[in-house]
């Protein structure tokens, strides 16, 4: 079993048992930090492992790095040992349904070099909906070593964006964040509304269809392209409110084939926490700009 991207769940109810392989439960509401572990607690996949994205996933020590910083890699790499994952291990990440906190965790696997790993297709909702077993017995792993280093070369820090942003035809920069905050008609999380001039717009849940699974790869593909114009993928920079659901375009582009894109991890929470860089607001990527305050 060496899957990458998605895996349905067919596939994982018959590698359970059968294959050497970890399943995380990545449940998450950004409104109620407890509801994740609640819900985990009250049932879950046959031997998954719980990843809180406040604790796990992130490290909220590190200050005006946006609202979920990545943590560091020894400590991620710790994390992933008491979960008893090695670097040979099949992981597959799920969450409440559209794989936006699963993403996450994918990607913070990748940027170790870890490639055997999916994304529950459906996540938790499917599972159930299919009549798929639930247990609510926590399992006790057996400690392991992990040791690796984030490839930084993956990450873009908030300079990067702002050298990108500078030059006119430049790669583009996806917002992956509903439409009303990239527009900022709204903001329910962070202090500034709108978005970094220049970037362009498309909610991560656009990748999925009405069943709420993964759009084909070749429809991705075809709506990715449309963004990108003559650019590669390699020049994409993926970003949302903190670094979370970016990494669920990017995951999109990956199962398309479109490899190589990054994500900017700090994103717009970081961005906007800096009174000195500009903010567009409207439908259009530049729209009413705000230029910095010191400008």
């Amino acid at each position: 079993m060496h899957c990458k991207t998605l895996i349905s769940c067919d596939e994982l109810r018959a590698a359970l048992g059968n294959q050497p392989l970890v399943v995380v439960d990545c449940r998450h509401d950004l409104r109620d930090s407890r509801a994740g572990e609640a819900a985990y607690l009250e049932g879950h996949i046959p031997g998954a492992v719980f990843a809180h994205l406040d604790r796990d996933l992130s490290d909220l020590g590190k200050t005006r790095r946006g609202r979920h910083p990545l943590p560091d890699s020894a400590a991620f790499c710790s994390k992933l040992g008491r979960w008893g994952i090695t670097q040979s291990t099949q992981v597959v990440a799920y969450d409440a349904a559209d794989g936006a906190f699963a993403a996450r965790l994918w990607w913070m696997l990748r940027l170790l070099g870890h490639e055997r790993i999916a994304v529950l297709d459906g996540g938790f909702a499917a599972w159930v909906g299919q009549g798929q077993k639930v247990e609510k017995q926590i399992p006790r792993p057996k400690p392991v070593t992990y040791t690796a280093r984030f490839d930084v070369k993956q990450i873009s820090s908030m300079a990067v964006v702002a050298a990108r942003m500078a030059v006119p035809g430049s790669g583009p920069l996806i917002d992956a964040r509903a439409p009303e905050r990239y527009r900022g008609d709204i903001e329910p999380i962070d202090p500034v509304a709108g978005h970094i001039p220049g970037s362009i717009n498309r909610h991560y849940a656009l990748n999925l269809d009405v069943t709420g699974r993964f759009k084909a790869p070749g429809l991705l593909a075809t709506e990715f392209k449309l963004m990108m114009g003559h650019h590669p993928a390699t020049e994409v920079i993926h970003m949302c409110g903190s670094g979370v659901t970016a990494c669920h375009n990017l995951l999109a582009m990956e199962h398309a084939g479109l490899r190589g894109s990054r994500v900017y991890a700090g994103s717009w929470s970081e961005w906007c926490s800096d009174s000195t860089r500009p903010v567009a607001k409207g439908d259009q990527p530049f729209g009413q700009l705000r230029e910095a305050a010191n400008s």
